[in-house]
This record gives structure tokens, sequence and C-alpha cells, in this order.
């Protein structure tokens, strides 16, 4: 969504904050990096846990600021004359001081973990729980398991990509059925060359 709403030019040339340390928020950090002024992350550790390139790539920023062992307690805004965001309210976690910060926008990274343990010992999965599928495709290691979207994308993790990956699952699903079908009828046809009039 960051991209999106600053693509919309909503973020564009001003000053935003962003929450998270892990790859997500770095990421997006660094995007927003581009297109605003001032870029300030609010991280509630000492340090971020995303790649070190990335982490090294953000704070090469000099548009960037990181204020490390804090957390975002409160969104400061007003209703009228529209409804805008005017700052922030950030707590440090060991003191407990707060302090207000100005800025014209909020994005939020909360990271992402696949909702997998269920699978946990049936399907193959990477090193992070995300379950493993053949090359394009969306068959897993157990014949007629099927998985797409968030528990298999670990790269963009975007609804748009996980909407074309669940309408090829319902493809391959469909056609799964077919073929283990007890019923000669519901099998699917298999296609043959087609012979070219007049050759």
């Amino acid at each position: 969504m960051t991209m999106l709403d600053t693509v919309m030019a909503l973020a564009a040339q001003t000053t935003l904050s962003a929450g998270g340390g892990g790859n997500t928020a770095v990421q997006e950090a660094l995007y927003l990096s581009n297109l605003a002024s001032k870029v300030t992350v609010v991280h509630r550790r000492d340090r971020f846990r995303a790649e070190p390139i990335l982490q090294d790539r953000l704070l090469a920023k000099p548009n960037v600021e990181v204020i490390w062992n804090h957390v975002i307690d409160e969104v400061i805004g007003e209703q009228e004359p529209r409804k805008s965001v005017t700052g922030i309210r950030i707590r440090e976690v060991n003191t407990d001081d707060v302090k207000e910060l100005s800025t014209h926008g909020l994005f939020v990274a909360i990271g992402h973990d696949p909702a997998t343990a269920l699978f946990r010992g049936q399907l193959d999965m990477d090193d992070a729980a995300y379950i493993k599928v053949r090359s394009w495709s969306m068959k897993t290691t157990v014949p007629g398991v099927l998985a797409a979207g968030d528990v298999i994308d670990s790269v963009f993790r975007q609804a748009i990509t996980a909407a074309g990956m669940g309408s090829m699952a319902a493809l391959e699903a469909e056609k799964f059925l077919a073929e283990h079908s007890p019923d000669p009828a519901v099998r699917p046809i298999v296609p043959h060359e087609t012979e070219m009039v007049g050759a």
C-alpha cells in the first residue's frame, strides 16, 4: 500500500514516519526516501532485523532519521477542513518518556508471518515456513494439494499477485479433480493435433 499511496502523490515531498524494523519496513522506508523530503523510522528495538544490505542502504540515506527504542503510542490529526495526519506521539520503551513528532503521513509495517503451522511436517517448506511449490505451478509435494498467495510468496506479498496465484491454483485443482474422477465423462479431453484443411 505504501507504493500505491505514493504513486498517487499522497506522500510526495513531505515528512513521513514509518514504523517497523524487518525487511518490509526497511524496504518501504527506502522507497519513501526517494519521494519524501524526510522519512523518520520509529523502531521499538535498538537494531533492525532486516538484511544487512538493506540496513546499510537505509542508514546511508541523508533524508532518513531512525529513532531507536521507541514505539508509536498515538497518531495525531485533524478532522477539519479534511481528515489528515499532523503528527505522532512516541514513547521510549525503557524510560516511558513521551514526545511528539510532526509528520504528514504514517506508514506502519507489521511484517509478515505465513500462516502455515497447520501444514508443518506434511508439506515441504523453506526455512521461513513458506510452502514450497513447483516452478510455474501451485502444486506442493503432496499430489492434489495446492498452495497459493501469502503462504508461498515471500517476495511480493501483494493481493494482486496472490489473486493471480489463486486463479492458477483453481485451474490446477479443477484439472486434478477431473483427472482423478471415477466418471470417465468428467475426465479431460486429451488435445490432439488438428489437420490443416487443404494441406
